[in-house]
């Protein structure tokens, strides 16, 4: 039978009327609740199991702050990814919430208006070493807010590949510090064993295994 869940707090209303669903699952519920609360997760559930949507409301509800609003990373192995999930922030239509794709067709143009328009930004591991973060200065004001880092498709970051996100995930960590930044970490992944011990040895921090 399905679990629901209810949130410890509601979520402003009109993040909760662009969302779209009438109810949440209990793993949704715990793990927004979490999330909320700053600690850093990891969910390992199904396919189509809802896990976007556990990050993607503490997302909106930071862009839409009224007083400090919040921003946000999303990093994705591929592309085509971060431009998926692009296109679902896009369709939340919320005041505040502007995401941009920041990675290798991106043009000089679109990365500039990136750095100084975007709320969310979507890239890969080879671009926030490479772009982003030998730039931090460009992005004190973005990196300053940042409170939200979502790491996707975490089965894939294994061996040499999980070793180098490791050491970008903390270089991120010390970066966000000089600006007075802390933020909560959000791992997905379809269900491995273990999460919740890749997940802390990549970001180097207590991650919550939902």
């Amino acid at each position: 039978p399905a679990r629901h869940g209810e949130l410890a707090r509601p979520l402003p209303e009109v993040v909760w009327e662009r969302l779209g669903v009438d109810r949440l699952w209990a793993h949704q519920a715990t793990a927004i609740d979490a999330v909320r609360d700053g600690r850093s997760v990891v969910l390992a559930t199904g396919t189509a199991s809802g896990k976007s949507l556990c990050y993607q409301a503490p997302i909106a509800e930071a862009a839409v702050a009224p007083i400090r609003p919040g921003t946000a990373l999303c990093v994705f192995p591929t592309k085509a990814l971060a431009q998926d999930q692009a296109r679902a922030l896009f369709r939340l239509d919320l005041p505040g919430l502007v995401p941009a794709t920041y990675d290798g067709d991106s043009s000089p143009e679109e990365r500039t208006w990136a750095r100084s328009k975007a709320s969310v930004l979507l890239t890969n591991p080879e671009m926030l070493h490479s772009a982003l973060l030998p730039h931090h200065a460009k992005w004190s004001t973005y990196l300053g807010r940042l409170q939200y880092v979502v790491i996707d498709e975490l089965h894939m970051l294994r061996g040499i590949f999980g070793t180098h996100v490791s050491h970008l995930l903390r270089r991120l960590r010390r970066v966000c510090a000089l600006y007075g930044a802390d933020p909560t970490f959000v791992f997905c992944s379809a269900t491995i064993g273990r999460p919740g011990r890749l997940a802390t040895e990549l970001c180097g921090l207590p991650v919550e295994e939902i």
